[in-house]
C-alpha cells in the first residue's frame, strides 16, 4: 500500500512536540514525510527540513509551503500545524480553504469566533481538521470509551478529571521568559493553566463518557502573585447526558509530573485511568471484586485492540498515542480516497468540533473565574 504523504509545519530541531509528532505520524508506516515549513527562521527551517530528508520540499515558511504543494503533482494528504497557539487559525484556515486536511495542535484558535470559522470551512471544503488531544489515542482510553458505549457502567453519574503539575511552581522562576509568557495575557489569551492542560483533562471526560459539556463554574487563582492568569483551577461542569463533572488543573502542584487521570463512576461500576500508567485500567463493578484491565491482553474492544501495537507487559508511551491519532486519519482520508465509509473503530480521531468547543469552555471558565464561580453556558453558540 503506498504511503500517504505527510507535511509540518513548526517541530523544529529543539522543539518538544516535533519529535513526537515525527515519530507518531511515521511508527506504522502509513505517511511518508515529505514536506515542512519547521522554523519562523527561513534559513534555519530549510537546513532542518534537509537535514532529515525533505530536500527541495524543506521550505522557508508556511506561505512558501501551501505555495508549493498546491503547486506539486502529488501533493501532501496531511499537514500537521504544531507552531504557536496564536498562528493555529491562519495556518490552518489557509490549508483547509487550498485543500489540505489538517492536523492541528490545540488549542485549535484563540477565540470562539476563529474556532466557529474553522468548523464552518471544513464542512464546506470538505476536508478533515483534526485536534490533536493526543491522549485520547491511548489504547485504554479508547477501551474505557468502549465499555461506556457499550453500558458497561450503566448511566454515568460522575467524571472526575485531572492535569496537574508542578514545573511551574517556584516563584523565583515566574520571570522566566519560557514560563512568564504562558501567564501573559498578550501571549497566551484568556486563560493559562486550564487552557494548557485543563481543556485536554475536558477532552478527556467529553471523549470517554461521549457527552458534551452544557455549563460549567470555574474557582480559578494566581497562587504566584505577579502573575496576571491563573496557575490553578477547579471547576464544576454539567454534561448533556446527565453527567456531573468536577476537573482540577494546576502548575504549582509540587510532586505532581505530568498528573493526567480520570475516572467515571456510572450506575453499574466505576473506572479509572491515569497517563503516567497507560497500561493499566481499573475497573470496579458494583458489588464485585476490583478488576485490573491490562492494555494487550485478549478479549478487550476493537478500539484497544487495533491501537495496541506492543506485547502486554511493555510500556506503553506518548508517540504511540499520537501515532493512533494518524493512524485513525489515514484511515479516514484512505476512505474518502476509495469512496467506502470508515471502520467505525477508526472514526475516533478529535474534530474541528471539539476544538471549538474547548475554546468555549476556556472563555466561560475565564469568565466565570472573574465572577467567583458564576455558572456559564460552556457551549461555542453554533451549538446552542
Amino acid at each position: 500500500m503506498k504511503k500517504l504523504q505527510w507535511g509540518m509545519i513548526g517541530g523544529g530541531e529543539g522543539s518538544q512536540i516535533g519529535p513526537a509528532h515525527r515519530l507518531g505520524a511515521g511508527l506504522d508506516g502509513l505517511f511518508e514525510f515529505t514536506a515542512g515549513a519547521l522554523d519562523h527562521r527561513p534559513e534555519e527551517g530549510i537546513g532542518y527540513g534537509r537535514s532529515l530528508g525533505l530536500g527541495d520540499r524543506a521550505y522557508g515558511s508556511w506561505q512558501d509551503m501551501l505555495a508549493g504543494e498546491k503547486a506539486q503533482d502529488n501533493p501532501i494528504d496531511l499537514v500537521t500545524v504544531a507552531t504557536p497557539n496564536s498562528t493555529h487559525f491562519e495556518i490552518t484556515k489557509a490549508f483547509l480553504e487550498g485543500g489540505f486536511h489538517v492536523l492541528c495542535e490545540k488549542p485549535m484558535t484563540m477565540t470562539v469566533e476563529e474556532g466557529e470559522e474553522i468548523v464552518k470551512i471544513a464542512r464546506t471544503t470538505g476536508k478533515i481538521c483534526a485536534v490533536n488531544y493526543g491522549y485520547s489515542g491511548y489504547s485504554l482510553v479508547r477501551h474505557m470509551k468502549a465499555m461506556i458505549a457499550r453500558g458497561d457502567l450503566g448511566k454515568i453519574r460522575l467524571v472526575n478529571a485531572e492535569f496537574a503539575h508542578g514545573h511551574h511552581a517556584d516563584a523565583a522562576d515566574a520571570e522566566n521568559p519560557r514560563v512568564r509568557w504562558r501567564y501573559d495575557p498578550a501571549q497566551a489569551g484568556v486563560s493559562a493553566q486550564f487552557a494548557d492542560c485543563g481543556i485536554h483533562a475536558l477532552h478527556m471526560a467529553s471523549f470517554v463518557t461521549g457527552q458534551d459539556v452544557t455549563k460549567l463554574s470555574a474557582d480559578t487563582v494566581s497562587c504566584i502573585d505577579v502573575r496576571v492568569l491563573e496557575d490553578d483551577a477547579m471547576v464544576n461542569f454539567r454534561m448533556d447526558g446527565g453527567a456531573v463533572g468536577r476537573l482540577w488543573t494546576s502548575s504549582i502542584a509540587i510532586g505532581r509530573q505530568h498528573g493526567l487521570g480520570i475516572q467515571v463512576f456510572g450506575e453499574k461500576g466505576g473506572l479509572r485511568w491515569s497517563q503516567e500508567h497507560p497500561n493499566q485500567l481499573y475497573y470496579m463493578p458494583l458489588g464485585e471484586r476490583l478488576q485490573i484491565i491490562e492494555r494487550g491482553e485478549a478479549n478487550l474492544s476493537p478500539e484497544a485492540d487495533r491501537t495496541s501495537r506492543v506485547t502486554i507487559g511493555h510500556a506503553e508511551g506518548m508517540p504511540l498515542a499520537f501515532a493512533n491519532i494518524y493512524t485513525d486519519l489515514a484511515e479516514a482520508i484512505r476512505a474518502r480516497k476509495e469512496n467506502r465509509s470508515i471502520d467505525p473503530a477508526a472514526d475516533l480521531y478529535p474534530r474541528a468540533e471539539d476544538g471549538l468547543r474547548s475554546m468555549a469552555a476556556v472563555f466561560a471558565v475565564a469568565q466565570s473565574g472573574k465572577e467567583y464561580g458564576l455558572w456559564y453556558d460552556a457551549r461555542p453558540p453554533m451549538f446552542r
